[in-house]
């Protein structure tokens, strides 16, 4: 792949500017190459040679949908799901949710692209069987996670979802690559992307032409916040932050320099001063893994990523509890060990949380935190903290404690 400006490209991004302003706005921070095949990786656009074989208003609008896939950093968001989830991610369907979402937005501001192509609605009606489908709120994760298999579940349409990505001829176009390192870097990259498209909205309304006069209600632009991840340790550290409390077989340090000074000086000692001793002398955290009939094997796979992940970053006592409508199995994790196995348990049933929230108050939880998609009852609130951590937070509340959504 040459490092030069692409050639391919250049007379379909030049007609762009012409066609929808907004699009050629964003065009220029974006790197087009000429490559073996057409792409997007990070920031980088390639144009194979298939592109030149293409008419020009097919052309434009199929860089118009790579700029785009560069503009929702759909490339960067890829790279943090699979460091997330690692063996259980599936690029194929992250990239069909996004170019479902990409293409919804240029066919609605009147792009040619090659036909057939999948869309957010038809996704949705062939696919999900649904006839509900709007930009204003579908993101591209929360996409991803409705798309996923539901091994065994009553109403999982995953072969009704790869027989139309079949029809419309979908092949994958978007790949991780290397993109930026995460966490602050992240952060910031969304910040300059989400900047970039402000002023490319303005543009497309001082235009009165392209996506720049609908882009604003797209529900996929890239918001600069919180990883989850930092969220979830904040909330762990905290929770494990040693509580003091008054211990009459403690003194104070300052008692001890009090008295000592006392008695050198021959003076009356002064009066007992309690000191404080930890509220707890170990940390612990309780891990409970939802293994309930609708839970299915991909979604346990990225619960059980995420519990490894705690494992990993934690220096502290961890139980693991996998429960349905009863506990199912109890194991203390060796933090130290960075590949524990899951163990191979029965599933199906219901979901009760209280008797994980009793469990966790007799092995004197400092937290606890629930990987479930929060289906369930609860019982009462306990004194320790509790972090729901579910596969999307879209419309979901937490009954007591802290939610944390697993698809930011």
């Amino acid at each position: 792949m040459s490092d030069a400006h692409s050639v391919r490209a250049r007379p379909a991004l030049v007609d762009l500017a012409e066609a929808d302003p907004a699009l050629a706005a964003l065009s220029l921070w974006c790197d087009h190459r000429d490559g073996a095949a057409t792409g997007t990786a990070g920031t980088v656009i390639t144009y194979g040679p298939d592109f030149d074989v293409l008419p020009r208003h097919v052309q434009i609008g199929l860089a118009a949908h790579h700029v785009l896939h560069v503009a929702l950093r759909h490339s960067a968001r890829m790279a943090e799901l699979q460091a997330r989830h690692g063996d259980a991610f599936q690029p194929k369907l992250f990239n069909l949710a996004a170019d479902a979402l990409v293409n919804t937005v240029l066919l609605a501001a009147d792009h040619a692209l090659p036909r057939p192509a999948v869309t957010l609605e038809g996704l949705f009606r062939e696919g999900l069987g649904q006839n509900e489908a709007s930009l204003a709120e579908w993101d591209v994760e929360r996409l991803y996670f409705a798309l996923l298999p539901r091994d065994g579940a009553e109403g999982d349409r995953s072969a009704e979802v790869e027989a139309y990505a079949e029809r419309q001829q979908f092949a994958p176009d978007v790949d991780a690559g290397d993109t930026e390192g995460g966490g602050g870097a992240d952060a910031e990259e969304a910040a300059r992307w989400q900047q970039h498209l402000s002023r490319a909205v303005e543009a497309g309304r001082s235009a009165g032409r392209g996506i720049g006069a609908s882009l604003h209600r797209l529900a996929d632009l890239p918001e600069p916040q919180t990883p989850w991840n930092v969220i979830l340790r904040r909330l762990l550290t905290r929770a494990v932050m040693p509580e003091r409390r008054p211990s009459p077989q403690r003194p104070a340090r300052r008692w001890i320099a009090a008295a000592a000074q006392a008695r050198q000086a021959g003076t009356p000692v002064p009066g007992f001063e309690r000191g404080y001793r930890p509220q707890t002398e170990v940390a612990r955290i309780v891990v409970a893994l939802d293994a309930s009939g609708s839970i299915d094997d991909a979604r346990l796979g990225l619960f059980w990523a995420e519990v490894t992940g705690i494992a990993r970053r934690m220096a502290v006592e961890l139980h693991l509890v996998v429960f349905d409508d009863g506990i199912r199995h109890v194991a203390r994790m060796d933090p130290v060990q960075t590949r524990p196995v899951l163990p191979d348990l029965p599933r199906g049933g219901g979901t009760d949380f209280a008797p994980v929230v009793a469990l966790a108050a007799r092995l004197g939880a400092s937290a606890l935190v629930m990987l479930t998609d929060l289906d369930g009852p609860t019982g009462p609130a306990p004194r320790f903290p509790v972090i729901w951590a579910v596969p999307d937070g879209s419309g979901v509340t937490a009954p007591f404690g802290r939610l944390v959504d697993l698809a930011r």
